[in-house]
This record gives structure tokens, C-alpha cells and sequence, in this order.
């Protein structure tokens, strides 16, 4: 835990005038950031191969967990999804930069998020570190988002309803338009909030009634037997979900075969395909083009995210065939690139891969800048219930479409957390308690605080995370 003792925070200008304006006993009665508190959360999902991929092969989905405490007694909660080893490494770096933060006013701090957020990604020091990027821009959307989750609390609204109902102008400020302005500049930022509030207040009404569309992985993991392929696939069109979603990439054979499986238990229904970035750009169009004739919706990140002149040739090799990406995309700066380069056709933009609400909300706008539509990436720990937010406001007063758009859902660890998400008739439900969603029951916490907690004793050794070896057969 990081508290008062650690801090790096220096009044702002702003405070050091109150004080020479006599009004330091004013200023001494608003609340202040008193500590910081990180939580190592792991789940051993590597028991069953849930989320298992072709890269991703074991994963034991994880939460770097960070909880913002004032004085006032509020707190914000927020976290960072990974997959297992290397958790620690988020958690350290949440303790970094929250000496930036500890000991500072939280009114000043939320009333304006764009200063909040720049304090932290572009420390003149820490930022050495990325910039922008991995394991720093991760730390800090954990701190930013938490902030957002004092500020949402604080209004008594969930978070994508809070963002829904700002005025335009305060929506422009919180953008960092650091290395985007070429694409999108605040004039064009503000252009497109300004045409989203015509006939938001009935987008609102309608996502309260009818939710969002959602699409499911559930099925698709690679470690998963034919037959729970087959089991899950027709569920989820049961389900009313509106896209099916399978992980490619480990072997030719094996994907043709579970495709021509997964297509015959969803008829028509639409089939993504997802590589997590396994293959060499020519590699991608031939195995995207030898899985064409089961129709897929689209092919997910074929190759690295950071490719974005190989991305432009892989959607030129499939077409008509889809690409989608974003889950790994390090910052907004990465999306204008593959924007303006054309090497995608959806965006999918994560909850927890950038700098919190403020970068994401970047991230929508050059979305609607170049009409590309944003369909987010879910399932880890926690996402599904954080990422939602981000679609709901984009229909409510961003985009507002919901054509081409879905939230990628997986029925994993969900009920970990305080709101769940609720799917109904394959739509995402609107979320209603406040805050961004984010927060995680203590007694899940305490079970699954890793090396030590209840749940990890019982554990012991039999997940990967903790050495073990596992593979599809040791599953089966």
C-alpha cells in the first residue's frame, strides 16, 4: 500500500494562490488521496484451458487490482487484466505511479480528468519507461479508471451513463490529443459529440430497455473438445447471441475441421475467427483464405498488432473476409495508424490495455472520425463487466449506431463481482449501480490473492501459473 508517507504530489498552482489568499483552512477541509492499495487476484482457468488460444496456450486469468482511498472515505476500485505470471509486474507499477497521486486533492483531481490523466501517462520521469505503452499505460489506466470510479460513484450513475451526460466540452477536455491530432483534432472531436446528442436521450432510453448486442467466445477456446465446441456453438444461437467466435491458428487441419463443426451448429449464424496474432502477414492470407469457404465474419488480430503496414495487406489478401484488432493495441496512437493506413475493418477496443476512459474515449472518437465500427474485447477477468460501458455510451452519444456493432462476451468468472454483467436474449443489459463496473466482491479477493489465499492453497501446484504443464489431453 502506498499512503501519505510515499507521496511525490506537489500542491498546484491553484493551491499555493489559496494559500496566499488566506483560505488555507478551506482547502485543508476537502478531501485528499490518502492511500493507494494494490492486490495480486489470480483464477487458475488453466485447470480447464478456459481462455486457452494459440498463443495464449494455458492461461490462469488475472487482475492487477488497485483501490484509491480518500479521506472523505470514498474509495475507487479498478484493475489490469493479465494472463497469470507477471502479474506482480502490474502491481508494481500501479504502486509507482500512485506516489503521484497520493496526498492530492480529490475534488481538483476530478474536476478536471484530462489533468489527471496527463499527470500520470506523461510524468516527465516514468514515462521514460514506455512511453505509452505495456506495462506503464496499463498502471496507469488502473489509477484513471479508479478516479473514474470515485467521480461515477460520486454522481450516483454508472459509468457509460455519467460519460453519456457530459457536456460536450468537458468530453473534448479529457482527450489527450497528443500524436492524433493529424487525424482527429478537438474541433473534429467536438464536431462529432456535438451531432451524438441529437436524439441521444432516446438512444439512452433504448439501451435501458433493450441493452446491446453481444457475441460469445465461449465456445471457440482451442483447448475445448469437439463435442463441447459443438455443445456451446448451439447454445449460444439459442442464446440469441449474435456472432460465435473460434481461435485459430495451432493447425490447419484442426481449424478447417472445427469450423466446418462450429458451422454446422450455427447455420448462418456468423463465425468469427481469432489468430491472437500467431502468424507472418503472408502466412495469415493463406490460412484466412483456406478457412474462406466456412464463411467467417471476420479474422481477429492475424498477426502483430504493432504491423500496421501488414495489416493493410492482410485486409487487401481476405477481402471480403473482415479484420478486426484492438485487445492488444497499446495506445491510440497505434489506432490512428491502422485507421489511416485502412488495416482494419472493426476496432476492438480493450478496458484495460490503454490509459483508462480518457484514452478510450479517444479511441471511440477516431472509431466514428474514419466509420469504422467498435466491437470490444471481453471475457478475461472482469472485462465484460468494465468494457460494456465504452459500447453503451458510443451508441448513446457517440456512433449512434449499433449496425456492425457487438461486445464480445465470455461466460467466465463473472460472479466474482458486484454487478455482474447480465446477458438477455444475447444482448448486453445496461449496467445501473454506479461506478465503472469494476469492482470485485472482497471474498473473491481474499480466496484468490495469490500465492497465499485459501483458494491457491487448495490449488497447489496443479496450475500453470504455479508450474504445472497443462495441455489438452491432461484436460480431456
Amino acid at each position: 500500500m502506498i499512503g501519505l508517507g510515499d507521496a511525490e504530489w506537489t500542491p498546484t498552482l491553484s493551491y499555493a494562490s489559496a494559500r496566499m489568499s488566506g483560505i488555507e483552512e478551506k482547502r485543508a477541509t476537502m478531501p485528499r488521496i490518502t492511500s493507494v492499495a494494490t492486490e495480486d487476484i489470480r483464477f487458475p482457468t488453466s485447470l480447464d484451458l478456459d481462455g486457452s488460444d494459440a498463443v495464449n496456450v494455458d492461461p490462469d486469468y488475472s487482475t492487477a487490482y488497485v483501490t484509491i482511498h480518500t479521506d472523505a472515505g470514498e474509495a475507487g476500485q479498478a484493475f489490469v487484466f493479465t494472463g497469470g505470471r507477471g502479474n506482480e509486474i502490474i502491481t508494481g507499477a500501479i504502486d509507482s505511479f500512485a506516489r503521484l497521486l497520493v496526498g492530492a486533492d480529490v475534488d481538483e483531481l476530478l474536476a478536471d480528468m484530462g489533468a489527471a490523466s496527463k499527470r500520470l501517462v506523461h510524468d516527465s520521469q516514468l514515462r521514460w519507461l514506455g512511453p505509452e505503452k505495456g506495462v506503464t499505460q496499463m498502471a496507469c489506466g488502473a489509477l484513471i479508471n479508479a478516479l473514474w470510479d470515485i467521480r461515477a460513484r460520486r454522481e450516483g450513475k454508472p459509468l457509460w451513463l455519467l460519460l453519456s451526460e457530459l457536456p460536450v466540452d468537458e468530453l473534448v477536455d479529457i482527450i489527450d490529443f497528443t500524436h492524433i491530432k493529424d487525424a482527429l483534432s478537438p474541433d473534429a472531436a467536438r464536431d462529432i459529440l456535438t451531432r451524438g446528442q441529437v436524439g441521444k436521450a432516446e438512444r439512452i432510453a433504448s439501451l435501458k430497455a433493450d441493452g446491446f448486442p453481444a457475441y460469445t467466445t465461449s465456445p471457440g477456446w482451442l483447448g475445448y473438445s469437439d463435442e463441447k465446441l459443438v455443445r456451446l456453438s448451439k447454445q449460444a444461437l439459442a442464446d440469441g447471441f449474435s456472432m460465435v467466435k473460434l481461435k485459430v491458428g495451432g493447425d490447419i487441419d484442426d481449424d478447417r475441421r472445427r469450423m466446418r463443426l462450429a458451422r454446422q451448429a450455427v447455420g448462418s449464424l456468423p463465425l468469427g475467427i481469432d489468430a491472437n496474432q500467431r502468424w507472418e502477414v503472408s502466412e495469415a492470407i493463406a490460412w484466412v483464405n483456406r478457412l474462406a469457404e466456412f464463411d467467417p465474419y471476420w479474422i481477429e488480430e492475424p498477426t502483430s498488432t504493432d504491423d500496421i503496414l501488414g495489416f493493410a495487406r492482410i485486409r487487401a489478401g481476405v477481402t471480403p473476409i473482415k479484420v478486426a484488432t484492438g485487445e492488444a493495441v497499446a495506445n491510440r496512437i497505434i489506432f490512428k495508424q491502422l485507421l489511416e493506413e485502412r488495416g482494419i475493418d472493426v476496432l476492438q477496443l480493450d478496458a484495460t490495455r490503454v490509459a483508462g476512459v480518457n484514452e478510450n474515449v479517444a479511441i471511440l472518437l477516431l472509431a466514428a472520425q474514419f466509420g469504422v465500427p467498435v466491437c470490444p474485447h471481453a471475457g478475461g477477468v472482469g472485462l465484460c463487466e468494465v468494457v460494456q460501458h465504452f459500447s453503451f455510451f458510443d451508441y448513446a452519444a457517440v456512433a449512434g449506431s449499433q449496425d456492425g456493432r457487438m461486445i464480445e462476451y465470455v461466460d467466465h468468472l463473472h460472479e466474482h463481482f458486484a454487478e455482474p454483467v447480465r446477458i438477455v436474449n444475447g444482448r448486453y443489459a445496461a449496467p445501473e449501480l454506479p461506478g465503472i463496473g469494476s469492482e470485485m466482491l472482497a471474498a473473491s479477493r481474499e480466496r484468490w490473492a495469490f500465492p497465499a489465499g485459501p483458494g491457491w492453497q487448495e490449488v497447489g501446484l496443479r496450475a500453470a501459473v504455479t508450474g504445472a504443464e497443462i495441455t489438452r489431453d491432461s484436460v480431456a
